[in-house]
């Protein structure tokens, strides 16, 4: 009875542990999702980084470097993409009815909520000097965009040290198994993304200038958010879609039909031409699969988390075909996007 007794006292402490370990897990939700946001934009740079480093760049500058290309990137977005959106809302708001603008129609308020968000954004003139207007939320914005990049950057030069402490407390013969997944998800997390930025800037460029020129009302607007809801899977391009669809139709049928054709070739030539060019089997996820894991993920952790959603599943489902399918991670391919698989190499 007293070894029973001892046992089940045991076990008990080990559920209570479990339990209180994933309650611990649950509450740092948060620092888990920006932590595997760093990792992910580390594996994103890694093969840059070292591509630099075999050409006598330090590592520390080449990630600067990385991290300037972004910048430049971000800024001139705010200074090409921003004002010109806000015109054209406001050109919108203009052109209503004295009747509509004192109303509070599904339309007027649609684009003076769309209004507001864009005047709160920095244009290419006030990026001098942020910090005038930066409240309490945008600057825990920062903060987490910096440690986001903190955490990337010493990712970078930490992660050979970590992967030799795991592979210490393997076994030796399962070592070679470990070593394989774990670049095999790192190639994965990295192709994935540098696809998915290529993807957002064409689709972005692509539909913006084909609404322009059938003359379709907010084009820029229309064409950006097709681009940028491309990062989350089906769900973002069928909404980019009725968007598209559902603006032209406000000024004729004729305009709502070719913009649903537009999207429709473009969307056709998406996944039949780039996709497999650039993406290929990056993730090895099923329609199905990144729906349901898109959904679940943010109706656990919210909106902010379905841009991990696929990454994450991406990463389960490589541990699912190596624990149990028993597939070999040293024999899987991963596509290059800008850089081959080589670049990633230690």
């Amino acid at each position: 009875m007293s070894e029973t007794a001892r046992r089940a006292f045991v076990w008990t402490l080990i559920v209570l542990g479990g339990v209180v370990m994933l309650l611990a897990l649950w509450k740092l939700k948060v620092l888990l999702a920006v932590v595997f946001l760093g990792f992910i934009i580390s594996a994103t740079m890694r093969p840059g980084v070292e591509a630099l480093q075999r050409r006598k760049v330090p590592r520390g500058v080449g990630i600067l470097l990385h991290y300037f290309v972004i910048v430049a990137i971000l800024g001139l977005f705010f200074w090409l993409v921003v004002p010109r959106a806000v015109t054209q809302v406001q050109e919108a708001i203009n052109n209503l009815p004295q009747a509509t603008k004192a109303s509070t129609g599904i339309k007027h308020e649609i684009l003076q909520g769309i209004q507001k968000r864009l005047d709160k954004l920095p244009s290419g003139g006030e990026l001098v000097d942020p910090a005038l207007e930066i409240g309490v939320t945008a600057f825990e914005v920062l903060i987490g965009i910096f440690f986001t990049l903190a955490t990337a950057g010493y990712w970078i030069f930490e992660r050979e040290r970590a992967q030799r402490v795991v592979l210490s407390l393997v076994p030796r013969d399962k070592r070679r198994v470990v070593r394989d997944t774990w670049d095999l998800i790192d190639l994965k997390l990295g192709a994935y993304v540098r696809g998915q930025f290529l993807l957002v800037v064409l689709i972005a460029t692509v539909l913006s200038t084909a609404f322009a020129i059938i003359g379709l009302p907010y084009w820029i607007l229309i064409g950006v958010f097709a681009g940028i809801v491309e990062i989350v899977p089906v769900i973002g391009p069928l909404a980019a879609g009725a968007l598209a669809v559902g603006v032209g139709f406000t000024e004729s049928w004729q305009l709502g039909l070719v913009a649903g054709l537009i999207v429709l070739v473009v969307r056709l030539l998406e996944d039949y031409l780039v996709i497999p060019k650039v993406l290929g089997d990056a993730v090895g996820l099923s329609p199905l699969v990144v729906l349901t894991s898109v959904t679940a993920v943010g109706i656990l952790f919210g909106g902010f988390a379905v841009l991990l959603a696929v990454p994450l599943a991406a990463v389960l489902a490589t541990l699912v075909d190596v624990i149990i399918l028993d597939k070999d991670p040293a024999e899987e391919e991963v596509p290059s996007v800008i850089f081959s698989a080589q670049d990633a190499e230690v």
